[in-house]
């Protein structure tokens, strides 16, 4: 029996535990149970609906009446699943995962397979991005503990290794200036910002700390890329919206990029140039209206001038970190051998074209 937790049920915790519960019996897993902090009559729709597809949910053993007196029911306690799980996807917020691993998680490292935790837990384990650094799995050297990278991150790295490198060992990056539109919440969340709101750097180096966790990601594999971001908050609930600059050492052009973009199943293109229009096609076509794509390219913008490529892309809300949080599951619960045949299962929802 294989089974697996998803510690969190906002905007990634819940649609990881759909993608899960759908596709659960080929990816291999047997139990699939989700944690829930908050008894919530607003919530109980959503956890009927996971229940009715298979999901049990689990809660902390004095908050059971909490639930109940809400005419929801718990399958367990929190302490009894963390008896039975082989791993755990922790999607919390920020700073709870850092928590969790050392309050929860290190109890049951011996037993347990693998811990996940999501972009914003810098410092939970090694930094891990779908396809960038699949390296970290190596034979018996699994990491016990990975960060999935977040969504922007995701997005830059990911075409950064397909425009920048002419190898997996070949850089042939000088620099890379990316920019974030950020959304400001998800459609999900009743929070946002007024106007567009510059965000500060942190580092000296790298600016924001999306570039930061590119470098993180690419040094895992022996590369230290020299990368800069920058990024902006706006008031949109649509979807993350990418600016990229990168100076190459060997001229390229605009049909190399190109024939890159539809030999990868990781990058989609679209001809669509506004992201209400890639979003709405995420909601209708993708998992749950995630898009599970790295990026999503605009064609029209890219430019190629010898050695500088600029081009705008849009980042799929989350997806992408979705489909490294499968990818890491599987990795522990089947091997190295057997994952990119469970993978076939998730990859419907990657389009070439948006």
């Amino acid at each position: 029996m294989t089974s697996v937790l998803v510690n969190g049920t906002g905007t990634i915790g819940e649609p990881l535990i759909a993608l899960l519960l759908s596709t659960k019996k080929n990816l291999g897993i047997d139990e699939l149970y989700f944690y829930k902090h908050t008894a919530r009559l607003t919530d109980r729709p959503m956890i009927e609906n996971l229940q009715k597809k298979g999901g049990k949910m689990c809660v902390d053993k004095n908050k059971l009446k909490e639930f109940r007196d809400l005419d929801i029911e718990p399958d367990m306690t929190f302490d009894e699943t963390l008896k039975k799980i082989d791993v755990i996807a922790d999607a919390t917020a920020e700073g709870v995962g850092r928590y969790n691993k050392e309050k929860h998680y290190k109890k049951i490292e011996e037993r347990a397979v693998g811990f996940l935790a999501q972009g914003s837990e810098s410092g939970f384990g090694t930094i891990y991005a779908n396809n960038v650094n699949d390296n970290i799995f190596e034979k018996n050297k699994y990491p016990k503990y990975v960060q999935i990278a977040s969504c922007n991150t995701h997005a830059a790295a990911s075409t950064i290794k397909h425009f920048a490198f002419n190898s997996e060992d070949n850089n042939n990056l000088l620099h890379a200036n990316l920019t974030f539109l950020r959304r400001a919440s998800d459609v999900s969340q009743e929070r946002g910002v007024m106007a567009p709101t510059i965000s500060n750097y942190t580092h000296d180096r790298f600016g924001t700390h999306h570039a930061e966790d590119v470098h993180k990601l690419f040094m895992t594999k022996g590369f230290d890329l020299d990368v800069f971001s920058s990024a902006i908050k706006v008031n949109s609930q649509y979807m993350h919206t990418l600016f990229s600059h990168l100076i190459l050492e060997k001229e390229t052009t605009k049909e190399e990029l190109l024939n890159k973009i539809y030999n990868t199943n990781e990058l989609a293109i679209t001809n669509k140039t506004a992201v209400n229009l890639v979003f709405s096609f995420g909601r209708d076509h993708g998992h749950f209206g995630r898009i599970l794509n790295q990026a999503v390219i605009v064609e029209p913008s890219i430019k190629v001038n010898g050695k500088h490529i600029y081009y705008w892309s849009f980042t799929p809300q989350d997806g992408n970190a979705l489909l490294s949080s499968v990818k890491a599951i599987m990795y522990w619960l089947h091997g190295k051998e057997e994952v990119e045949n469970k993978m076939e299962y998730v990859n419907p929802w990657l389009f070439e074209e948006v």
